[in-house]
């Protein structure tokens, strides 16, 4: 399990690396365009949860999302304490993964995001987030196993643009994202509401998938 849970660790510190640091590239060339900034934010993050996801899923199943443990937990498919120690490191890995960015760009490593996402549309859209995510890497799981990688990588790549919060899907992403005062960070005044939403698309998510019988085969 100490393989797993290190390998939940560096896998969603590398995913936090490459958000926060793909956001602090792409706003410094941009020159001040949102949708340029957000195109290289997005493509990287793509890019970058491809990689983590094709390398690390045969270790731990690259969760990087304590949503995602939880659902594999309710699921039985993994145990009380490998979900614990999951999702620890996911927490602990993802504020690493923000502090390592700030160093690589010479910014004050402690931080305080500034940065308001308030709003019923924006709340709306994280639950429905969490909902396409664990509908994308269940489907895939179970009908397309070979493309798990590629499918949830296009999936979140998709997201930072047809959802209005930019998928964020992910409550250690988005409490490591309230800890930059960058292009992809949240004020900490909006984070209680992202998070309350992603547990209510979370908790959607599982029952209706507990009152769909998959066909068999």
């Amino acid at each position: 399990m100490r393989l797993t849970a290190l390998a939940e660790f560096a896998g969603t510190a590398a995913l936090l690396l490459v958000v926060t640091g793909s956001g602090i590239m792409g706003e410094r060339l941009a020159g001040g365009n949102d949708a340029v900034a957000l195109l290289g934010n997005s493509i990287a993050t793509g890019a970058g949860l491809f990689v983590l996801i094709s390398v690390l899923g045969p270790i731990s199943g690259a969760h990087f999302n304590p949503l995602v443990t939880a659902y594999f937990w309710v699921t039985r498919s993994i145990k009380h304490r490998t979900a614990v120690a999951f999702i620890a490191a996911q927490f602990s890995g993802a504020w690493i993964g923000v502090l390592v960015a700030h160093l690589l760009f010479d910014l004050s490593l402690l931080q305080v995001s500034s940065k308001e996402r308030t709003g019923v549309g924006l709340l709306f859209s994280e639950a429905a987030s969490v909902v396409i995510l664990l509908s994308a890497i269940t489907l895939s799981l179970r009908y397309a196993q070979h493309s798990v990688a590629m499918i949830v990588a296009l999936t979140v790549t998709a997201g930072y643009w047809f959802t209005s919060s930019t998928f964020f899907a992910n409550p250690a992403v988005s409490i490591a994202r309230s800890m930059t005062d960058t292009f992809v960070g949240i004020a900490p005044t909006g984070l209680p509401w992202f998070l309350a939403a992603q547990c209510f698309g979370f908790l959607a998510f599982v029952l209706f998938a507990r009152s769909v019988k998959p066909p068999s085969g």
